[in-house]
């Protein structure tokens, strides 16, 4: 097996996808323990979470950390604390046991130019949509889409055929 090499470049965003082990469905009912998560990530690492979307058996994130080379290091504390305090079924499992909740590792990709990360962007907003959770983007509670909305990135009824076929062969999931 080859050695993984991570591209580290600072003053960068990370497009990062994490999924639970074997698809489970936890992370919408455990919304809460989700946040606390990654408000524990932010105590010990600085780093902006430009873009996210939160589905029940994965996350899309687009990350700016303040050091570029912690960003192995977050995506490890959001799962380890999350892991740490999550209850299935009444069983605690311990949080090293990461193979019981999460997918082993994370993917990753160093977005590199404006075209890049609108493209992720797009597919951050979008990927509720194409799983079927909701018809309309502006449904899903766990999406940061109305902030860009807000800030006029977005209209509301973002989503069209059209307007999504520059992320039609992108699939991270």
């Amino acid at each position: 097996m080859p050695n993984y090499r991570r591209l580290f470049i600072q003053n960068t965003y990370v497009f990062i996808v994490i999924v639970t082990d074997k698809r489970k469905p936890i992370l919408i009912d455990n919304i809460e323990l989700l946040r606390e998560s990654f408000k524990i990530a932010k105590r010990s690492y600085n780093f902006e979470i430009f873009a996210s979307v939160i589905l029940p058996d994965h996350i899309h994130l687009l990350l700016r950390p303040e050091n570029i080379k912690d960003y192995p290091k977050i995506i490890r504390a959001i799962k380890y604390n999350f892991s740490k305090k999550f209850n299935a079924g009444g069983i605690a499992i311990p949080p090293y046991a990461e193979k019981q909740i999460w997918q082993r590792g994370y993917w990753e990709h160093t977005i590199r130019d404006d075209e890049d990360l609108y493209k992720h962007l797009d597919y951050i907003h979008y990927n509720p949509v194409k799983h079927g959770l909701v018809k309309n983007i502006r449904d899903l509670e766990y999406s940061s889409f109305l902030k860009f909305v807000k800030i006029k990135n977005y209209d509301l009824d973002w989503g069209s055929t059209d307007q999504i076929k520059h992320i039609a062969t992108l699939d991270y999931d």
